[in-house]
């Protein structure tokens, strides 16, 4: 199922898949080996995928963005969901958040990264301090002009070195109906700030050439004009980000769902065993039927959440269901494809157990499956005043 409706958004589809098939699947397989994407490779995606005007395609055309909808944006995620995401964001950059630029910024952060001079990291999640963002311990201190950072970031993910992060630290806090509620604010810090410093993360087993960094600051000195948006504003920001980002999510393992079953179709329909194809045995038929339905209800979902967005209705639970029932949806069939395909599922030399890998991830990263389920309740609580 495909929800490209009009002749811009069948053109987008058409051009996303002859872009993969020419720039990121030929590469997948060395880049998951290396863990890294070369950085000349790197270079090459961006600027093919600039010519291609997918970069930044999620930004305002006057901006020098492609001014893709919500709807628009969901299809293009979903097509490059299928590979390896360190291949897949290279040529996706930037992000939304960036909008929220103001002055000179939109002259030093803003603009460079459209035009893929310079590239931004997003800061949030802390050791002690996952999805729990008010139990966040990285601070900022006004001093005079300028703001005081300390504290540390984790699984700061990125597909390439960033040259700077937009940082959420802790600025004080506000009286709220349930007592005092820390205030969040957004700052940009340049990579190379005295104070500031960061690591290349370990190496994880899913999304393996995807980089991820540990970002450290000690007495970290930025001044007042790097305050993204306004102080107090950043629990907002950062709300933005993963509501839309668990749109993208979502749309990715629907995309690598899609992978997935097409693969275990050609397998299960080719591969013979006890004179027959393995596919009219009922305990892979039934398999490749599980996957066919949730691919379809999980579309259903993420589409529905992408068109709520371009009518302004989306709510936090939309979003939610789509991800927790597509990164759920999308384990399941990586599990039983691996399954249909035996022993060979896990050689390196087909993509089934790269795929397998990287799904374990989505039902994590941009909150847990249980961070959606939560939620989803709450919503329905909150109804009865619960």
């Amino acid at each position: 199922m495909h929800f490209a409706t009009t002749d811009e958004h069948r053109m987008l589809l058409e051009s996303v898949r002859a872009f993969m098939a020419a720039e990121l699947y030929p590469h997948e397989k060395a880049v998951d080996r290396a863990g890294i994407v070369d950085y000349d490779l790197a270079e090459q995606i961006k600027a093919r995928a600039i010519a291609a005007g997918f970069y930044g395609a999620n930004l305002p055309e006057e901006i020098g963005g492609g001014g893709l909808d919500h709807v628009g944006r969901t299809i293009m995620e979903r097509e490059f969901g299928k590979v390896t995401h360190a291949l897949h964001e290279i040529a996706a950059r930037p992000t939304e958040l960036l909008m929220a630029c103001q002055g000179e910024q939109i002259t030093t952060y803003l603009n460079p990264c459209i035009t893929g001079e310079r590239a931004e990291c997003f800061a949030l999640t802390e050791p002690g301090a996952g999805s729990d963002i008010m139990s966040m311990q990285t601070r900022a201190v006004r001093d005079g002009n300028d703001w005081v950072l300390n504290g540390q970031k984790h699984f700061i993910s990125s597909a390439v070195v960033p040259d700077f992060a937009i940082v959420f630290a802790a600025t004080g806090s506000d009286e709220s109906p349930r007592g005092p509620r820390r205030r969040v604010t957004a700052f940009l810090v340049d990579v190379g700030t005295k104070g500031f410093e960061m690591i290349r993360g370990p190496r994880a087993v899913s999304q393996r050439a995807y980089k991820n960094f540990e970002l450290y600051f000690d007495d970290c000195r930025v001044p007042a004009s790097a305050i993204l948006g306004e102080e107090g504003t950043g629990l907002d920001l950062a709300n933005q980000w993963l509501r839309a980002g668990r749109i993208w999510v979502a749309a990715g393992c629907c995309g690598k769902l899609e992978r997935l079953m097409g693969l275990a179709t050609e397998w299960a329909a080719t591969r013979k065993q006890f004179g027959q194809a393995i596919g009219k045995f009922q305990g892979t038929s039934f398999k490749l039927a599980d996957m066919a339905t949730s691919l379809q209800a999980a579309d259903l979902l993420t589409f529905h959440a992408a068109k709520r967005a371009d009518e302004g209705s989306m709510t936090a639970e939309d979003v939610a269901m789509a991800k927790l029932f597509a990164s759920e949806a999308l384990g399941k069939a990586a599990d039983d494809t691996l399954q249909i395909y035996g022993g060979m599922g896990l050689m390196e030399s087909l993509p089934i157990e790269r795929l397998w890998r990287d799904a374990r991830l989505e039902r994590i990263w941009e909150g847990t499956s249980e961070i959606q389920r939560h939620i989803i309740s709450r919503s329905m609580l909150r109804k009865h005043g619960a």
